[in-house]
């Protein structure tokens, strides 16, 4: 079972971040991308909640799951990694959803920009997954 997030303190700025992930396709990566990997882009009118995840293997599953399987993706996935200040995150409760390891933050769509700029250093992809359309499509 993936484990809690821990604060680890930076030594570049001793910033007590958490690192996140979260699962994405090619549109919202390459709005990712085009912000200098800083930040996320502002979620659509049907995303009123923003979840990034506590583990890798939750956003994996996702990615692979999900995004990896859906034509509006072209079939792709991806998981992102970055860290967040844990004081933005400490108004926030963990939610858990289905499985005790799928756990994430529900950030509120307006309280996006407030996330962005609690993020410390870049948002990396460090996982890609595609997938393949099925054979009655």
């Amino acid at each position: 079972m993936p484990e809690a997030p821990r604060a680890q303190t930076t030594r570049e700025s001793e910033t007590s971040t958490v690192t996140l992930w979260r699962p994405t396709g090619p549109k919202e990566l390459a709005l990712i991308e085009a912000s200098g990997w800083h930040a996320f882009p502002p979620r659509l009118p049907e995303q009123p909640i923003f979840y990034p995840v506590l583990n890798e293997e939750y956003a994996a599953k996702i990615a692979r799951d999900w995004n990896a399987k859906s034509e509006s993706t072209g079939y792709r996935g991806y998981v992102t990694r970055f860290r967040v200040r844990v004081e933005f995150l400490a108004a926030y409760q963990v939610q858990t959803v289905g499985a005790s390891w799928h756990r994430e933050y529900w950030i509120p769509a307006e309280q996006l920009g407030a996330f962005n700029a609690a993020i410390v250093g870049e948002i990396e992809v460090v996982a890609e997954f595609r997938g393949e359309p099925a054979a009655s499509e």
